[in-house]
């Protein structure tokens, strides 16, 4: 059997090695963007000075062909299922018995008038990277506009930062990311952004982006009505399933590629895995397409099962994700909406200087631990992804906060602090149980 899969990120590849591990099938890879597989959430570093590329790829470039895997550098113009193959941008065709789309995203362009002049870009790919090398390399470049903020547009604001590269951000919204973020924790990201050098333009959109002489960008016109000069624009409201090229192909699409739990699209022998496909039933409490890196590689291990003769549909533990705004970690592991549902509680505590703070939530009727965002402080997944999966309520949490802890040894630990300000809020008087330590650890992830 062959099989190809469209795209090397961490959903493709993941398939690939496991789909290898399991069986003996013919395995063919493609992508247009790099050779080699590579850690796409380092690209930042490489920008910053801190890697190479070659630092970014997990697998030397001879573990491909020792694991019978080939790769094809090709872009994909091109899918005809009822033939069988897929036809890339130079013609050459391929092929396949199962086909495997895993063509990840694209950042998101919303028809602003100046959108494609030189020196607008996105920030996604491995070209994009290359794109911003082009844009700011030199003393051209003296100030960047940002247009939408999240977690891209942070880094990217965070990567011209390093190369003395004043940068105004545009925010639609009243606070950052309140979208995702409680009003407390998203006010604290405001404030430690606004204190690290960035100018962060609330409730301020894109109007249009102007060239200047030479036809490349040259300011930008928000909907206020200001004109802010700049060299570089960068566009990171957002990012889109990479779908396309599917155009044409019966594929049944929406945002993304459709796909039941176990990934099967509505043709025969044909799969999406990975940012660009969308669950036609989402799991409770997940969204539909999901575009984080763990959930492309956990898609990419249950996809493999099912292509190797056991089908398997996808079944993840707890949500979890993690980043940086500038050197401030966000760590979030379960349900933790902006506003607290019906029968739900929280607990905010913030430490005086505004460095640190965790978000708790759980349920009033049972007292059910639902799920916990921290700032400024480490908290290990494997505890807090035990406390949920065996329904611990919040008492047994606070109580045990400190095991989870896995800050640096000399680093403040904050949660006697945490476990007073919820003794105060619910009148109990709870102690702290276990302190750090793998000891510690290895009592709170057996199961219940």
């Amino acid at each position: 059997m062959h099989l190809v899969i469209l795209g090397n990120g961490i959903a493709g590849i993941t398939c690939a090695r496991h789909i290898r591990k399991r069986s003996d099938h013919r395995i063919t890879v493609i992508s247009g963007e790099t050779d080699h597989f590579f850690s796409r959430t380092a690209l930042m570093y490489i920008y910053m000075g801190h890697m190479k590329y070659k630092h970014t790829k997990p697998y030397e470039d001879q573990f491909w062909a020792k694991n019978r895997i080939d790769l094809v550098r090709a872009w994909i113009s091109r899918v005809d299922p009822a033939a069988g193959k897929v036809v890339a941008s130079d013609g050459r065709e391929f092929a396949y018995d199962k086909l495997v789309i895993a063509s990840g995203s694209v950042s998101n362009r919303f028809g602003w008038p100046g959108q494609d002049l030189p020196g607008v870009q996105g920030l996604y790919s491995y070209q994009d990277l290359e794109l911003l090398e082009d844009n700011t390399r030199g003393a051209g470049a003296a100030r960047a506009v940002i247009v939408g903020g999240g977690l891209i547009g942070i880094e990217l604001a965070e990567m011209l930062l390093s190369r003395q590269i004043a940068v105004t951000v545009l925010v639609r919204e009243s606070s950052y990311w309140n979208n995702v973020l409680a009003e407390r924790e998203s006010a604290l990201v405001t404030r430690y952004i606004q204190s690290h050098g960035l100018d962060l333009r609330l409730e301020t959109g894109l109007k249009e982006i102007q060239a200047g002489a030479n036809g490349r960008a040259a300011a930008v016109v928000t909907d206020k009505g200001e004109t802010i000069a700049c060299q570089v624009v960068g566009l990171t409201a957002g990012v889109s399933p990479n779908i396309g090229f599917l155009e044409g192909s019966g594929l049944e699409t929406k945002r993304g590629v459709l796909v039941s739990r176990a990934f099967e699209t509505n043709l025969p022998n044909v799969y999406a895995i990975g940012d660009c496909a969308e669950f036609r039933e989402p799991l409770p409490g997940r969204r539909p397409v999901e575009q984080v890196w763990y959930t492309g590689r956990e898609h990419g291990v249950v996809l493999a099962q099912t292509l190797c003769g056991q089908r398997t549909e996808y079944a993840p533990g707890p949500w979890f994700n993690s980043a940086k705004f500038l050197d401030l970690e966000w760590h979030t592991y379960g349900d933790v909406p902006p506003t607290p549902q019906p029968d739900q509680a929280s607990l905010y505590w913030e430490n005086a200087s505004g460095q640190q703070a965790v978000h708790l939530v759980y349920r009033v009727s049972d007292g059910r631990f639902l799920g916990i965002n921290s700032l400024g402080i480490r908290y290990r997944h494997l505890v807090f992804d035990r406390f949920l999966r065996d329904g611990r309520n919040i008492d047994f949490v606070l109580e045990n906060l400190a095991a989870a802890n896995f800050d640096p040894e000399f680093f403040r630990a904050w949660e006697p602090d945490i476990l007073a300000t919820y003794n105060r809020q619910t009148g109990k008087n709870l102690r702290l149980k276990q302190r750090k330590g793998l000891r510690a650890v290895l009592n709170l992830i057996k199961p219940a």
